[in-house]
């Protein structure tokens, strides 16, 4: 691996695209502690500190601690995220929208389009939201977050949060095209590894204080590895499908007759599932902090009851990721598209006729396989739960964040690999399976 790092000054090309991923990547980092005018910081700061466990907290570990900052990068890449999921479950319901994700090229820069659209409308509604939000909230020793609220103030706070997203996904698009690796996924990555210096510093200071011993540390820092490990394993896991092709001859030559497989990843949703997931059961806790508590005592309980580390909020938890691992992956993939493509090209499951039985077939494997990727993302996202409320201790990444960063890692060094091997360098891995590949 050291000598394939080694290699990557050797060739142009690649150098260019990772000093001009790492350069977007500052400037996202340094638009992160630009603050949003009217706003006073430390009443500000005052109020996110105990909002890890609602929707504030998920989203400021999203957005690399710009929402607790209330920067002009508040808002982040969410509401890009959540437009390009719309418009992927609306490819289902719309049939325009499914003949331009058909159309190739073309189609695909047209939804391309649309999600910026949805961008912007979204951001637009979410600025509008928070903006009334702050004029209503007060930090716990009584200081308004905005002292001077108003529709000044809010169409203000609209244009900046718009126009702070619009620039996250310009960087996204750039780092894309021009620099290496997915740009959106990167940007998250970057939001979410800022927070690792301070959580390293804060298990250094516990170990200094000796409320956490250095065996009990290392013997986490071990668990963590293996859990990291875990993830790749399963990441790269496939049910691999044999496929034969037959043969035709067109003129002089034979076509066809090969075999060839069909991955099917073994976790298709990706981190969707945790995501919604997370969304969902958070979403009473935000509605308390709106609501007086006196006058709603049901509500307490309630929150109580999905607090992080209850077991009414694992059970349930897990159930939502479920849910969307095989709400997600029937979206995604269609084994019906896929058992008509295949007719189409001359291919055949082996023992297996085509058309409808090749398709249910696909769907019999897909099933029994995102079972065992739903069993997967939920071990992953409740351990860090487990360690956190019940064995105490300081644990920075959640679930969620460790499959996020995890798999744009593992995407990222694949492309450079990629590029590596391609120009006949030693890529990441071992020489001889390198040249295996």
């Amino acid at each position: 691996m050291i000598g394939g790092f080694q290699n990557i000054p050797k060739i142009p090309e690649l150098k260019k695209r990772i000093i001009f991923t790492l350069f977007m990547l500052a400037v996202y980092r340094l638009g992160c502690h630009i603050p949003t005018p009217g706003i006073d910081g430390a009443a500000l700061a005052a109020f996110f500190s105990g909002k890890q466990g609602t929707l504030f907290g998920l989203f400021d570990m999203f957005s690399g601690g710009a929402l607790s900052q209330m920067s002009v990068m508040a808002l982040g890449i969410m509401p890009y995220i959540s437009a390009s999921i719309i418009l992927e479950l609306m490819t289902v319901v719309v049939p325009y929208l499914e003949r331009l994700k058909k159309e190739g090229e073309q189609g695909r820069k047209k939804i391309t389009q649309y999600t910026r659209y949805g961008t912007v409308v979204l951001s637009i509604v979410q600025g509008l939201g928070i903006a009334i939000g702050l004029e209503n909230m007060s930090s716990p020793g009584g200081a308004m977050i905005v002292p001077s609220g108003g529709w000044g103030f809010r169409l203000l706070t609209v244009v900046t949060l718009t126009a702070g997203t619009s620039f996250l996904m310009w960087l996204g698009e750039q780092i894309t095209e021009r620099g290496i690796g997915n740009g959106i996924s990167l940007i998250i990555f970057a939001g979410i590894v800022a927070g690792l210096p301070v959580a390293v510093g804060n298990s250094f200071r516990l170990i200094g204080t000796g409320e956490v011993s250095v065996f009990f540390m290392v013997l986490l820092l071990a668990l963590m590895i293996a859990v990291v490990g875990m993830i790749v394993f399963v990441e790269r896991g496939q049910r691999r499908i044999t496929v034969q092709y037959a043969k035709r001859i067109v003129g002089r030559k034979m076509y066809g007759g090969q075999s060839t497989h069909l991955p099917l990843k073994v976790n298709t949703a990706g981190v969707i599932p945790p995501i919604f997931a997370s969304s969902i059961i958070m979403f009473p806790a935000t509605i308390a902090n709106f609501l007086n508590q006196e006058d709603f005592p049901w509500l307490q309980s309630i929150v109580n009851a999905l607090a992080p580390g209850h077991v009414v909020y694992s059970l349930i938890y897990v159930g939502f990721i479920f849910f969307f691992c095989y709400f997600y992956t029937a979206v995604h993939f269609n084994p019906v598209d896929v058992a008509d493509n295949m007719k189409r090209q001359g291919g055949f499951i082996p023992g297996i006729r085509p058309g409808k039985n090749t398709a249910e077939y696909i769907d019999w494997i897909l099933t029994r396989i995102t079972f065992l990727g739903a069993i997967y993302v939920s071990a992953v996202c409740i351990l860090p739960t487990i360690l956190i409320f019940q064995l105490n201790v300081p644990f920075y990444f959640g679930g969620t964040a460790l499959l996020i960063v995890v798999g744009v890692a593992m995407d990222t060094t694949n492309q450079i690999e990629t590029h590596m091997l391609t120009r006949h360098y030693e890529g990441f891995m071992k020489k001889g399976l390198g040249k295996a590949r």
